[in-house]
């Protein structure tokens, strides 16, 4: 049988493997019997490292994937007559597949951003209907950190947006699917862009940033929490070998492995970034703040490039593409990238 050859892809993070610290954790983990549906230590000891990040008064439950962590967040903090403002480049919003609309029986509200970012500004005339029985209210502002396009929300516009949605009886919520790269980006610490600029629930990502699967749901509002273990339960996210996925979190929140693994994937990013500017056929489309660069290629080279490596277009009418780098993605990835690109399209 032909054995196919690794190759790395510039598609998404979730196409990384798994950074070998939390490889070896998830087979230290792997020896004897203790209690399932986290009542054992190593998701003691996972729970203890969250709060250590965010505060003793955090409440944390641990899922298997995103769209999970998302739905069951939202569906904590919501009732079925209640709406969710996002960005229409939102993943809740894109690709979801409706989930968010079916278990929280709420309506999203998109909002067009051109760089993925909400602004205050937006969400006036979605405001009109509050107290009105004929519409939807809104009761739930969701972001993403970093954002679907790459960028990422500094702490003051958090603090902005947490600040709008409580003084119009709402909550913030934030996709933090690249919490890690976000935080790295700016420089700050985890609590910094979250907790303390005002979040009230966060889906902190673990899968693109080396964890084999795995998100946390976080809340800083404990009254958020009271219900959520049955929540988690009816939505079918709670892991019997719950240590499995502790053991990855524990590791990746431990001597700041989170944060090396985001910078490194951030820095191949600029690299691509830097790359990509020196040649004349190739246009940036946005502010590589993460580790997410979009750009538009000739058209025709699309589909030459894409038998080599794996990426995705963004906007078939623009022809932007995006490239996601990852904890893996190394200087020869790129300058073998860019050496193909160059050749293709001279």
């Amino acid at each position: 049988m032909k054995q196919v050859k690794p190759s790395r892809s510039f598609a998404s993070d979730n196409n990384a493997g798994v950074h070998p610290q939390v490889m070896e954790a998830l087979a230290a983990v792997n020896r004897g019997h203790v209690i399932a549906y986290g009542d054992d230590p190593y998701t003691a000891r996972a729970v203890q490292k969250f709060r250590e990040q965010f505060g003793k008064d955090t409440e944390v439950f641990f899922v298997f994937g995103g769209t999970g962590a998302n739905v069951l967040g939202l569906k904590a903090a919501t009732q079925s007559h209640h709406a969710i403002i996002c960005a229409e480049t939102a993943h809740i919003n894109v690709d979801e597949c409706g989930a968010p609309e079916k278990f929280t029986g709420c309506k999203l509200l998109s909002l067009s951003t051109p760089d993925g970012k909400l602004k205050t500004s937006q969400m006036g005339p979605l405001l009109h209907g509050v107290g009105f029985e004929h519409h939807v209210q809104p009761k739930v502002i969701s972001i993403s950190q970093a954002t679907e396009m790459g960028t990422v929300y500094t702490p003051r516009e958090v603090k902005s947006l947490s600040s709008f949605a409580h003084e119009n009886g709402m909550l913030l919520h934030m996709d933090g699917a690249r919490i890690a790269n976000a935080a790295a980006s700016l420089g700050v610490k985890l609590r910094t862009i979250t907790k303390d600029a005002g979040v009230d629930i966060l889906s902190f990502g673990g899968a693109k940033n080396g964890m084999m699967y795995g998100e946390a749901v976080v809340f800083f509002d404990k009254n958020l929490a009271g219900e959520f273990k049955y929540i988690r339960k009816q939505g079918t996210h709670l892991p019997s070998k719950m240590r499995f996925i502790s053991a990855q979190f524990e590791t990746l929140l431990s001597n700041e492995l989170w944060r090396q693994n985001a910078e490194h994937a951030n820095r191949m990013a600029q690299l691509m970034v830097n790359e990509l500017a020196r040649i004349p056929q190739v246009r940036i489309t946005q502010n590589a703040e993460a580790n997410g660069v979009f750009a538009e290629l000739p058209k025709k080279y699309i589909p030459l490039l894409q038998k080599h490596y794996f990426f995705y277009v963004w906007n078939e009418e623009t022809s932007e593409v995006r490239f996601m780098t990852s904890f893996d993605t190394t200087e020869s990835d790129i300058q073998d990238f860019i050496s193909l690109l160059k050749k293709t399209i001279k």
